[in-house]
């Protein structure tokens, strides 16, 4: 679950009122949110300053920034009405010309331009922590998609999506006071603590993509560094976004949050300038799309998952405040879903929504309406049995990780791990935790190995689940329970 801090000034100020810490807990309480911490942070100019710590839901990218944050318990508060986001029509949209060389690489890109932004310095900053926020979240660490931003005035469009061969590509990147070719980039970030996780990404690839506007200055890097030359100031007024993504419906998601959050600081507020994208087929695809959808569900249906008794038009107002007009039509609510809301994906979301509005300590307890008789799984019991006989026996019951390093349950058994049903671990953290245990008797060798000065006769035993991959199961993997002793 992500968690977002913000500065307690800029929040009040943004809220039009100043709240006790408990007063705003109570707030977020009954929006769906927890305030985690209140901290005392430096900011650049050495004085303290007190920041809120919320912990978001992890499929609410637009409550990932202060924008959305504030927006969103405004209009929960029914002090605003949610905005409607609109796409201009200029006479000549932006182009991407999407080239057939990045197919193979990072085969999609889109775009779009936000008009008369005013930035400071405040605005800046939650600017750049959305888009860090969202890399590390949604794009899953700019794998599936990466955005760059660029000043509009200090290129020219239409813009070309290739890819090349590293050392071929050439530019000052941000920050940086030289140029550099892409293959020393790939050196020079390897050892950086922000960048070196998205160097593995294109490193390795015999071409790297690379985007250039018309003029052949380069304006990124995709998905490692955008150019010096095109970099966002507080003076920039017009904004190119470029989301580049190996997953087109993420890049989507990307996009339509960056702007919606942003837009509210254009000269017209809420509107957003569609970028074209030109395919190698001569299709078109333009974005961001901005759309809203319509969902339509059944009062009675959402009483009955909930256990309360609302009328339609209470529900509908319950969804106004979060964000999801709705209107009355027959027996049915129609809720209209905005592109911010990203989360809902099936008419049970709606529910949740109107519970959370609702209030779930409003939600009377009543005892369910059947009758069945628990039971212990037969599995459960008999290893209940077995731990009470074996502990009688003279033995001591040890509780071992599930998660163990190749070598425990390979070279350390004396095993080809080729030859072992083991289940990896994609990312571990540590090499102690590398793949499920696939058997109990590692953990208590360690378990022995540890406790060496205890008085002899040490006799350990344990009773728990393997885990071995299994194709046939729908997961690919499945639970046994062993015993070791």
């Amino acid at each position: 679950m992500p968690t977002v801090g913000v500065k307690r000034t800029l929040l009040f100020e943004a809220l039009g009122q100043t709240f006790t810490e408990e007063a705003f807990d109570e707030l977020c309480f009954e929006f769906g949110l927890e305030l985690d911490e209140v901290v005392t942070e430096t900011n650049d100019e050495g004085k303290e300053e007190v920041v809120y710590k919320l912990d978001i839901g992890a499929n609410r990218y637009d409550l990932l920034c202060l924008e959305g944050l504030v927006r969103a318990l405004l209009v929960f508060q029914g002090k605003l009405v949610a905005p409607q986001y609109s796409l201009t029509k200029p006479a000549q949209l932006e182009q991407l010309i999407l080239d057939p060389s990045v197919i193979a690489v990072r085969p999609h890109v889109i775009g779009a331009v936000l008009r008369g932004v005013t930035f400071n310095k405040a605005r800046y900053n939650s600017f750049i922590d959305l888009q860090d926020k969202l890399h590390m979240n949604l794009a899953r660490k700019r794998t599936l998609a990466s955005v760059g931003t660029h000043d509009l005035d200090t290129i020219k469009g239409p813009f070309r999506y290739m890819a090349k061969p590293p050392t071929e590509i050439k530019f000052k990147p941000l920050n940086q006071t030289k140029e550099f070719t892409s293959a020393e980039l790939m050196e020079l970030y390897s050892v950086d603590s922000h960048l070196k996780s998205y160097v593995p990404i294109i490193k390795d690839s015999p071409v790297h993509p690379v985007i250039y506007d018309s003029n052949n200055v380069v304006l990124s890097l995709p998905p490692i560094i955008n150019s010096e030359h095109s970099k966002i100031s507080l003076n920039t007024k017009n904004i190119l976004f470029e989301v580049t993504a190996t997953d087109l419906t993420k890049a989507g998601i990307v996009l339509d949050t960056l702007v919606t959050m942003f837009s509210q600081y254009c000269e017209a507020p809420f509107t957003v300038e569609p970028v074209q994208t030109l395919l190698p087929g001569g299709e078109t695809l333009t974005y961001p799309k901005l759309s809203y959808r319509t969902e339509t569900i059944n009062p009675t249906k959402v009483n009955k998952s909930i256990g309360i008794d609302l009328t339609a038009e209470k529900m509908s107002s319950l969804l106004t405040k979060m964000c999801l007009p709705a209107t009355i039509k027959g027996d049915m609510l129609s809720v209209s879903i905005p592109p911010t809301r990203a989360d809902v994906l099936h008419p049970i979301d709606i529910f949740e929504d109107v519970a959370i509005a609702h209030g779930y300590n409003n939600i009377v307890k009543t005892i369910p309406k059947t009758l069945t008789v628990a039971k212990q799984l037969p599995i459960n019991k008999l290893t209940d049995q077995l731990r009470e006989a074996t502990a009688q026996a003279g033995f001591t019951e040890a509780l071992t990780f599930s998660l163990c390093s190749r070598d425990d349950v390979a070279t350390k058994m004396r095993k080809d791990i080729k030859n072992i049903p083991a289940v990896h671990i994609a990312n571990p953290k540590t090499l102690e935790f590398q793949v499920a245990r696939t058997s109990l008797l590692p953990g208590l060798l360690k378990t022995v190995q540890a406790n060496r000065k205890m008085p002899l006769p040490l006799k350990l035993f344990e009773i728990s689940d393997v885990v071995l991959k299994d194709v046939g199961t729908e997961v690919g993997a499945r639970n046994e329970r062993h015993m070791s002793a």
